[in-house]
């Protein structure tokens, strides 16, 4: 049996700028398990895909509890490491982001995205410093991603974004980050740009508008992920199905779906083998 500090060492292991760690997002044991069998080295939550599996809208409106629960059946569905999406931390305060950091180790989870949604430099590395305290206080090297929200500044001053995208990269670093999480669908040499001036290995996303997995591994990133963007598509089946079934009687959508029986077997398999 793999134990948590050996997955954590070996979460850790994979982030290697130019051959990068390739995370389909799951957001329940099913996707999880799916992922897992494709080939997944790892698997990583996206919170949206929890959310909407819980029925609740994305944007921290998970309980940690809920948050929690979730994230345990994720890492028992799989016996690959899992990075947890932990949104801004469930908590108001640094003391509450730690308290978040020791459930999500506890339920089996090796890493964690946190997001800054633009606070204060300052207030944001004293959350992330309490998330990398409380970690290692538990001897296990939680992989701790930041994720930089500066996708939400005013578009068309590439400069600025720069600058205050590595300005706060580099205090999150200092404070305890292993890597950096940014979101857009950035060019190829804006990524290279950012790989070369930011202190830790950069995470970027994969999908829709996005440069190929192979021109971002050639621009150095050391991870990529799906976001939630394939739970996007699964609900989109969903409701193009739906729609069809009700509004032409055919079920053409659902042709080239997983068959019932492979799916529950590999449901029922025990997940380590």
């Amino acid at each position: 049996m793999t134990t948590l500090l050996d997955k954590a060492q070996i979460f850790r292991s994979l982030h290697t700028p130019g051959a990068p760690l390739v995370l389909p997002n799951a957001w329940d044991a099913a996707s999880a398990r799916v992922v897992a069998d494709a080939g997944a080295l790892a698997i990583a939550t996206t919170s949206a895909g929890v959310a909407w599996s819980l029925g609740h809208g994305d944007g921290n409106r998970l309980s940690r509890e809920q948050a929690l629960g979730a994230i345990a059946r994720i890492t028992a569905a799989a016996d690959v490491p899992v990075t947890a999406d932990i949104e801004r931390g469930y908590a108001t305060d640094p003391a509450g982001v730690a308290e978040t950091v020791r459930g999500v180790l506890a339920v089996g989870a090796v890493g964690i995205n946190i997001e800054d949604t633009l606070r204060p430099v300052a207030e944001q590395a004293e959350r992330i410093a309490a998330a990398r305290r409380a970690a290692d206080e538990t001897g296990v090297p939680l992989f701790i991603n930041a994720r930089i929200d500066t996708h939400r500044l005013a578009p068309g001053d590439r400069t600025a974004w720069l600058e205050e995208t590595l300005a706060r990269a580099r205090a999150y670093a200092q404070a305890g980050a292993d890597g950096i999480f940014i979101l857009g669908t950035w060019d190829s040499e804006t990524v290279r740009t950012l790989v070369d001036k930011a202190p830790v290995p950069v995470n970027v996303l994969a999908g829709p508008g996005a440069p190929s997995i192979s021109e971002l591994a050639g621009a150095g990133v050391a991870r990529i992920s799906a976001g939630s963007s394939i739970a996007e598509a699964a609900y989109g089946l969903v409701r193009r199905a739906a729609r069809e079934l009700l509004e032409k009687g055919t079920t053409t959508t659902l042709e080239g779906g997983f068959d019932y029986a492979d799916l529950n077997a590999l449901l029922l398999a025990d997940p380590g083998h």
